[in-house]
């Protein structure tokens, strides 16, 4: 009798289950409460900031500051060549860290610390916006945003005492804003010397710590501990205005200031080989200083001629004489494909004795290697003269800006000077009718212009004026005035005014040069460089 109750509740209890599942079902799928309202939908201009904040947790800061760029494409460029970038900046890592842990190590008597794994994941860090400083000086300056939450996989043995210990890093995430300089940019690749990293707020680091295959931040206090640490001893390495400094090349060389002339004369060819189907050649020379980004100089064409005269004269700007050499090369001209290289030879300009000619017969090779034997070959011989003037202390072309102001003419008045304003460029200009921007300086009755730039609103000019003093203008004040001109619509509107600025004198004198950027008064967001310098006679 126990067993058959035993049963039959088993099958009441399945049987109350399922048929309790069944209209619970039914109930919820075809009836509805009363109490359930539709959700009111407002659009997001009616929902107020904290609103807003609250439903996009993390707004780009390009959206939150317009002075910030998008940069998505740099994010594009990240992604496609961070496989790359990955091995790439890992083998440099290891090949700066290596030599720094080989000389630290005999200190506290460890064996042996190596990576045993180093790369930084699959995940490339994202920029998500960043500002550019426009500044006058010979730098650039941004200041990009970074959040990096990888996945890197980073194991470090350690071995001291016939003992074995691993450190692992994971789960690594950095929030920072670093601001970074290129200075100064010079006309050599890549165009900056330095670049300058430095952090304008405390980093956000995070990272998983795992010691001998254990959770190393689970110990209670260690995980606030190491994180107030590596802030700390960052910040205190490159929080602004501590910088880390990337030396990229030798400033002092790539903006190296001409030294002396190399004057070259290129007399003669002779015994030159045929390279015409007639018998013949039509043979000129190239010149060209190494270590110069200035095009090559070449001579006339001597038209069916195996004994050239040419007679011509070139001066070429030295600017390292230890190191720099003449190169000449004899082409045959073709007048359809490529000319024809004839034989070449070279001229070290430091074996030239100083404002000496010298007459040089150069034996023309294939090439410069010695252990080549085609240059055995007779190719004919090139005859020159050259002869190396160096500049005396103070003469030469001086092409820095950051040089001091040249001194004023002969003839200058005693306790006077020369003015030079130097007018460089225009930003922002926008005419009501029509934008043909000049520039009307005008200083004590007298007016200068420069050039119109036709229908362009960030004009450049480079335009220098001059004016002659009795005595310094330590009280005076130029105009600067930018006015846009139209021929085609001069009956209406002649000239348009789109700014200007009266600028005291007081600091050119005090500092003999300034070079500033000024906003223009009755314009919206133009502005104008003017570079202003007072030049005395003494």
């Amino acid at each position: 009798m126990g067993v058959v109750s035993t049963i039959a509740g088993f099958l009441g209890f399945g049987m109350g289950i399922s048929l309790g599942l069944l209209v619970g079902y039914y109930l919820f799928i075809y009836f509805q409460s009363t109490h359930v309202k539709d959700p009111v939908i407002r659009p997001l201009v009616d929902h107020d900031s904290e609103t807003l904040q609250s439903l996009l947790q993390e707004i780009p800061i390009w959206v939150k500051n317009p002075d910030h760029d998008r940069i998505d494409w740099l994010n594009k460029f990240i992604e496609t060549m961070w496989p790359y970038l990955d091995k790439a900046i890992c083998k440099q890592v290891k090949t700066i860290v290596d030599p720094i842990i080989a000389e630290q190590i005999p200190k506290y008597k460890i064996d042996s610390v190596q990576f045993e794994v180093l790369s930084l994941g699959c995940l490339p860090p994202a920029f998500t916006g960043m500002k550019v400083y426009s500044t006058e000086e010979k730098e650039l300056i941004m200041e990009p945003t970074l959040k990096w939450a990888g996945n890197p996989n980073i194991l470090v043995a350690a071995k001291a005492f016939g003992l074995k210990a691993t450190v692992q890093v994971v789960d690594l995430q950095v929030f920072a804003s670093p601001r970074i300089t290129l200075k100064p940019l010079v006309p050599s690749f890549p165009c900056f010397a330095k670049i300058l990293v430095s952090l304008m707020e405390k980093p956000h680091v995070d990272f998983g710590l795992k010691l001998l295959g254990a959770d190393a931040m689970s110990i209670p206090g260690l995980y606030s501990f190491v994180q107030e640490i590596i802030k700390d001893q960052v910040a205190n390495m490159y929080l602004w205005p501590k910088v880390l400094e990337v030396q990229i090349m030798d400033p002092t060389k790539a903006m190296q200031k001409p030294v002396g002339i190399l004057n070259v004369k290129v007399v003669r060819a002779m015994k030159l080989k045929k390279k015409d189907i007639l018998g013949a050649s039509d043979p000129y020379v190239k010149l060209k200083l190494t270590e110069d980004k200035l095009p090559s100089k070449k001579t006339t064409v001597k038209h069916k001629n195996l004994n050239p005269e040419w007679n011509e004269e070139f001066n070429l700007v030295v600017k390292d004489p230890e190191s720099q050499t003449l190169e000449l090369v004899v082409y045959d001209w073709e007048q359809m494909g490529k000319h024809e290289r004839m034989g070449m030879n070279v001229i070290h300009v430091k074996d030239l004795t100083p404002e000496e000619t010298k007459v040089l017969t150069l034996d023309l090779l294939k090439n410069m290697d010695p252990e080549d034997t085609q240059n055995e070959k007779s190719r004919g011989q090139l005859v020159v003269e050259a002869m190396y003037k160096p500049f005396s202390d103070g003469d030469g072309p001086d092409d820095s800006e950051d040089s001091e102001v040249q001194k004023a003419p002969e003839g200058t008045p005693d306790g006077g000077g020369l003015l030079v304003v130097i007018v460089h460029e225009g930003q922002d200009l926008e005419g009501k009718h029509h934008t043909n921007p000049s520039v009307r300086l005008l200083f004590r009755g007298e007016e200068k212009r420069t050039k119109v730039v036709k229908k362009n609103r960030d004009p450049r000019w480079d335009e220098e004026f001059q004016f002659m003093l009795e005595e310094p203008p330590t009280n005076d004040r130029i105009h600067v005035e930018v006015v846009s001109t139209s021929k085609r619509m001069g009956l209406l509107y002649p000239k348009d005014t789109l700014g200007y600025v009266d600028i005291s004198l007081a600091d050119v004198i005090s500092n003999k040069r300034i070079n500033e950027r000024y906003n223009l008064i009755d314009s919206k967001n133009g502005t104008v460089q003017i570079e202003m310098q007072w030049r005395t006679s003494s």
